[in-house]
C-alpha cells in the first residue's frame, strides 16, 4: 500500500499549521493507522477515538441520544456530530469521522452493507459525504479510510476554508 496520499496530507497539514483528530466507527482505527504510518505525524495528528457502540459515540464524542434513536448510528447526522465532537474534545482545527456498515452482516434494505458516511469538520462547518461501497468488509473499510483522506486532501488543496472545497 502506497503512503503517498498520507504523506501529502501530512505535508499540507504541517505547512498550514493545522491539527487533525479523527472519530471512527466501522473503520475501527484504520484511518488513524494510515495517518500515523507517516513519520512525524505527531506534529499534526492529535489523536482519535474508535467509537464502535452507540454508548461510546454518546459518551466519548457527544453524539446526542436523540440523533442515534431518530437517525441511527449510520447516518449523516451521526457522522456530523462525531466530527464536531472529536474536533471539540481534541481541540483540533480539523476532524474526520466515519460511520457505516462494513459487512458482511448488519445491512438492511434502507441501510445496506457498504453504506458509509464520512464527515469533515472545520471551525465553521461540517461537510458529510454518503457512499455505498461494493465489496467485502476489509475492502469497505479501506475505501472508507482512503476516501476520508482524499476528502481532507481536497479541502487542504482548495484552501477555501470550507470542507470539501
Amino acid at each position: 500500500m502506497s503512503l503517498e496520499l498520507e504523506v501529502e496530507v501530512g505535508e499540507l497539514l504541517r505547512a498550514k499549521g493545522l491539527i487533525l483528530a479523527v472519530a471512527e466507527s466501522c473503520t475501527g482505527g484504520l484511518l488513524a493507522h494510515l495517518i500515523t504510518n507517516v513519520p512525524g505525524s505527531s506534529e499534526y495528528f492529535r489523536g482519535g477515538v474508535v467509537a464502535y457502540s452507540n454508548q461510546a459515540k454518546e459518551r466519548l464524542l457527544g453524539v446526542r441520544r436523540e440523533t442515534l434513536e431518530r437517525e441511527g448510528a449510520v447516518s449523516a447526522a451521526t457522522a456530523q456530530e462525531m466530527a464536531r465532537g472529536v474536533r471539540e474534545r481534541f481541540g483540533s482545527d480539523l476532524a474526520l469521522a466515519i460511520t457505516g456498515i462494513a459487512g458482511p452482516g448488519g445491512g438492511t434494505p434502507e441501510k445496506p452493507v457498504g453504506l458509509v458516511y464520512i464527515a469533515l469538520a472545520t471551525a465553521d462547518s461540517v461537510h458529510v459525504e454518503r457512499h455505498l461501497w461494493e465489496g467485502d468488509r476489509l475492502r469497505n473499510k479501506l475505501r472508507s479510510a482512503r476516501r476520508a483522506l482524499e476528502l481532507l486532501h481536497e479541502h487542504l488543496i482548495a484552501g477555501t476554508g470550507e470542507p470539501g472545497g
